[in-house]
């Protein structure tokens, strides 16, 4: 499996997308999240840090439906055009919108800006924090750590499809 997903990292425009019919609002994904992005990357040692790690993925309830809710590195992301440093940025390789702490000087428009509310304040940090798809792992701890699969990797078009071929059944 992870090699598949460190193929999909080097795609254009792939994003995690959740199938609301199987997520089950366990929060394996958030805790998952927050291990991934703390500095010991470990679940006991990361509760002990002196700052807590900060998740970039939410799992809530939306219309009576439950799901993780991720950054979609939008084509033409609000939060770039709003990000007045620089620290919100594309990349041109793979679509992916990166955010930059150094840069980030924690105005939170990003946050007030994305149609998501996939940008959270680190205020500890004076930062703002979203999803970076795991640039250190060849795959991505939320999917992995998935106990349903209800997390996909992979562009618009292959979940649509995926979401097709389960409505036929």
């Amino acid at each position: 499996m992870a090699k598949d997903l460190l193929q999909k990292k080097k795609t254009k425009d792939i994003k995690i997308y959740c199938d609301i019919t199987k997520c089950v609002g366990c929060k394996s994904c958030e805790l998952a999240c927050a291990v991934e992005h703390s500095q010991t990357k470990n679940i006991f040692t990361a509760l002990r840090e002196k700052t807590l790690p900060k998740k970039r993925v939410r799992a809530e309830n939306v219309s009576s439906k439950i799901i993780s809710l991720h950054c979609q590195h939008c084509e033409d992301a609000p939060c770039i055009k709003a990000c007045m440093s620089g620290a919100l940025s594309k990349d041109e390789k793979t679509g992916a919108t990166l955010h930059d702490k150094d840069k980030c000087v924690g105005c939170w428009m990003c946050v007030m800006v994305c149609p998501f509310g996939a940008i959270v304040r680190d205020v500890e940090n004076h930062i703002a924090v979203k999803c970076d798809l795991c640039p250190d792992r060849e795959d991505f701890a939320c999917v992995v750590a998935c106990p349903t699969g209800a997390l996909f990797v992979g562009t618009k078009e292959e979940f649509e499809k995926k979401i097709k071929q389960k409505k036929k059944g």
